[in-house]
């Protein structure tokens, strides 16, 4: 999960990072205030999870409060790299900067360790950087058990060839930072610019983190910081369903069970779809191991509640939930949407395989449900749900 800038700040300064005063607003008229309280000026930052906002005028300095009001007005509302800005953070002014620097810290699945990178050339993208000119990228990885203190910090500090006045300034930032990385549970904390000021001091201006999702159970505050403006719909009652869905662009609706064979058959439908009017996936949806009447219900009412969706491919291996199970709960499921008035008209496409995957098909084949086709293997039925959705289009 992504955050926004000024949630990123908010955990910075929960532990010790040193961070600007600033508020977050949605509407243009609280900017006043917010200014006065700051000093009579701010920095107006469009509040968007993506890059480029400076370039595209989401960052506008305001030297009153009702200059910060109509800077706000311009920039709410705006849209940057396709993300429509709906909030704005007023931020205190930085004194004189004098150097930007860049630091961050990151899971580094390749090397299957943590990672620093840090940079005595920040303010721009690291990419940039470490493309035109990688002797100026320091990356130090960083050992999970051992993780980041002072004498690490310091390592990365010298790798990274930060000046001496700032050394310890540096490395006392790098300990917090590292403190959010853990203890929040983030996959990223990164620093850009990490600011020298006329001080000496070392503040960071703007922050980025990304925490993760699969440690939410540790985090019920991270509820929170959940974007719910921008969330799909779709994505959002899924979840509440406790189901594992994500919305893609396409028009056959995918259930299988476990996530290797669900992947497996957005191939197979995304390759039979070419020969069908290029039909593709409609969404990722894994029901686990437990296909019960309830859950498949759920996935259902979901899918089917999708307009991109033209066909349903149900594409199981029985393991340790039988066929036959899968089956019965296909079934009830058809059955209990249509008790609760959600009437089904899209076409299943349903392919067994597995334990007890003969007893499944009778069973399917017994009910004979109008909507329902059934085809064994797992090619044929991407072609037959291609194909029904194909003609739907």
């Amino acid at each position: 999960m992504d955050l926004f800038e000024y949630q990123a700040r908010d955990l910075f300064a929960k532990h010790g990072v040193p961070v600007l005063a600033g508020e977050v607003i949605d509407t243009p008229e609280a900017a006043r205030e917010i200014t006065e309280r700051l000093g009579g000026k701010s920095v107006v930052k469009a509040q968007v999870k993506v890059g480029g906002r400076g370039k595209a005028g989401g960052v506008k300095l305001a030297a009153t409060p009702d200059e910060a009001v109509a800077r706000a007005t311009d920039i709410l509302g705006m849209d940057i790299k396709g993300h429509t800005v709906h909030k704005v953070m007023l931020a205190e002014t930085a004194p004189e900067i004098l150097e930007e620097y860049y630091v961050s810290f990151l899971l580094d699945r390749a090397n299957r360790t943590f990672l620093s990178i840090a940079s005595v050339e920040g303010g721009m993208e690291i990419e940039e950087v470490a493309a035109t000119r990688p002797e100026a990228v320091a990356k130090i990885a960083v050992d999970a058990i051992d993780g980041v203190d002072k004498a690490k910090a310091q390592e990365i500090v010298a790798a990274a060839k930060f000046p001496a006045e700032v050394a310890d300034k540096v490395a006392d930032v790098l300990v917090s930072l590292w403190e959010v990385f853990i203890k929040e549970d983030a996959l990223l904390v990164e620093v850009n610019p990490l600011a020298k000021v006329a001080s000496g001091d070392v503040i960071a201006l703007d922050g980025k983190v990304s925490l993760d999702e699969n440690a939410e159970f540790r985090h019920p505050e991270f509820e929170e910081l959940h974007d719910k403006a921008a969330a799909n719909p779709l994505e959002a009652a899924a979840k509440e369903k406790n189901l594992n869905y994500v919305k893609l662009d396409g028009e056959v609706g995918i259930i299988g069970n476990g996530a290797g064979l669900v992947m497996s058959t957005l191939d197979v439908v995304a390759y039979a779809g070419e020969n069908h009017k290029g039909v593709k996936p409609a969404n990722f949806l894994d029901i686990g191991g437990g296909a019960s009447a309830e859950v498949m219900a759920n996935g259902l009412e979901i899918i089917l509640g999708d307009p991109d969706v033209k066909s349903v491919f149900v594409n199981v291996f029985g393991g340790i939930t039988a066929c036959d199970a899968v089956a019965n709960g296909i079934v009830q499921a058809l059955e209990l949407l249509e008790s609760k008035g959600e009437e089904v008209t899209k076409p299943l496409v349903v392919r067994l395989d597995g334990n007890n995957a003969e007893l499944g098909r009778q069973i399917l084949d017994d009910r004979n449900h109008p909507l329902v086709q059934r085809v064994d293997t797992m090619d044929g039925a991407a072609d037959k749900a291609a194909e029904l959705a194909a003609a739907a289009k």
